[in-house]
């Protein structure tokens, strides 16, 4: 039977199928994250490290553009129906890994993931959005990049184990085979539409509509255009991580379950903590949020090149797993808010196109300047840039919000009985909190 309203308790089923299938959908992202930049220089013998990071920018640029085309395809085609076909561009994507003789069918591998995670990572975000409503969307965003991340960590973690004990090909990527059926398959009979929903919400909505979407979320709406520029430098650094990472690791003698584990902990710390700081978006100033998050990032970055030792790297992998969750599901909370209901998936859309655009922009930037000063260098200037978004964002970006905190609805219902609302409306600087009404 077919939900007839909004809310986490009222669509806890569906919910949790669709947390599931993120978690195959990260997985996906998990067979490449310890082993493919070791596999580009051992079995492919690519040297450059602009060419060793051309399936990061296929992969980037893939996805972003999908993600773009998914905003606005989602009220036309369906959320359900894009879900399905993202996992039918899965489909080649296991074998092409396993069995490709040629590095350009590596990259190949990667477009086609690249459309896979663009098309069913965000549909999977904007259902969940339209299930749960205003009031648990951090919540929501939370467990489902929890659910993407911890996979990817936890696959990354297998395949880096089977890597070690089988050999880096073929048998890593049998994990990838499995996780393509199952997630096809819930996709196709689990799951159901959530399209109905949008337009009772957006009856209701006072939010105003935008007038170019494209262009009010990326450069003219402030607080837009400052979480989306954070959101493109964000996986930008991430971009750096997954590609330098292993390579710097590799350079410094670490064998392949060693990588596998330091790499693992990065996303297993980012997906494990936004079991707390999507919550968190909910409760306090997004602002906040974005601008310590972006701040640790950076400043944990500049820290990769100068540590040796396993227990350092561990120790910073879990520190900027800690800034990324922070920032993570605080993007995507923080662009629904800004946006009409009738707006929310393509500005969404907008959104993760600049934001996984960053991908293909790291690889680019980084593989240029590791070529030409290092490795070291290269690590380095990301850091700086990540910085720099942080004091961007902590600049521009302005709080006013709806804010649901259980603590603050007691003492309201305490000080104004009458009062029906069940929540309060936050408007900050982020320096000072006030509110309309006596605490």
């Amino acid at each position: 039977m077919t939900a007839l309203k909004t809310g986490l308790k009222e669509n806890l089923n569906q919910f949790i199928l669709l947390v599931l299938v993120n978690a195959f959908v990260g997985g996906m992202v998990g067979l490449e994250r310890s082993i493919l930049p070791v596999i580009a220089q051992q079995t492919f013998q690519l040297e450059g490290n602009t060419l060793l990071l051309s399936f990061i920018l296929v992969f980037g640029t893939a996805k972003a553009i999908s993600n773009y085309f998914t905003g606005y395809l989602a009220s036309f085609v369906g959320r359900k129906n894009l879900l399905v076909i993202g996992w039918l561009f899965a489909l080649p994507v296991p074998f092409l890994l396993m069995f490709a003789n040629d590095w350009h069918l590596i990259v190949l591998a990667n477009l086609f993931l690249g459309i896979q995670q663009g098309l069913c990572w965000s549909s999977t975000v904007i259902m969940k959005i339209d299930l749960v409503g205003e009031k648990n969307r951090g919540l929501a965003m939370g467990l489902n990049e929890f659910a993407g991340y911890l996979s990817i960590a936890l696959v990354a973690y297998l395949t880096s184990i089977i890597a070690h004990r089988f050999g880096i090909r073929p048998y890593p990527f049998y994990t990838g085979l499995v996780l393509v059926a199952l997630g096809l398959l819930f996709s196709i009979f689990l799951i159901r539409d959530t399209k109905w929903l949008v337009a009772t919400e957006g009856r209701s909505s006072d939010i105003p509509r935008l007038k170019n979407i494209f262009l009010d979320t990326s450069f003219r709406h402030k607080n837009l255009s400052s979480v989306t520029q954070a959101g493109l430098v964000n996986n930008l650094n991430d971009g750096m991580v997954w590609g330098l990472f292993p390579i710097l690791l590799a350079s410094k003698n670490f064998n392949l379950t060693q990588i596998g584990i330091i790499t693992a902990i990065y996303p297993a710390s980012w997906g494990i903590s936004q079991l707390y700081t999507g919550r968190l978006s909910d409760l306090i100033c997004r602002k906040k949020l974005l601008f310590w998050g972006m701040l640790l990032q950076g400043l944990t970055i500049l820290l990769l090149p100068l540590t040796d030792t396993f227990w350092g790297f561990v120790f910073l992998s879990i520190a900027l797993g800690w800034g990324t969750a922070l920032v993570y599901p605080t993007f995507m909370v923080a662009v629904s808010e800004e946006t009409h209901p009738y707006d929310r998936a393509k500005s969404l859309g907008v959104f993760r196109f600049w934001r996984d655009l960053g991908y293909a922009l790291g690889a680019i930037v980084t593989g240029y300047f590791a070529d030409v000063l290092g490795i070291p260098f290269a690590i380095i200037f990301i850091g700086a840039i990540t910085i720099c978004s942080a004091l961007l964002l902590q600049q521009r970006m302005s709080c006013h919000q709806t804010v649901y905190n259980p603590f603050l609805l007691k003492r309201l219902s305490t000080t104004h009985p009458d009062n029906s609302e069940n929540h309060f409306t936050c408007e900050v600087t982020c320096a000072q909190t006030t509110y309309p009404f006596p605490l």
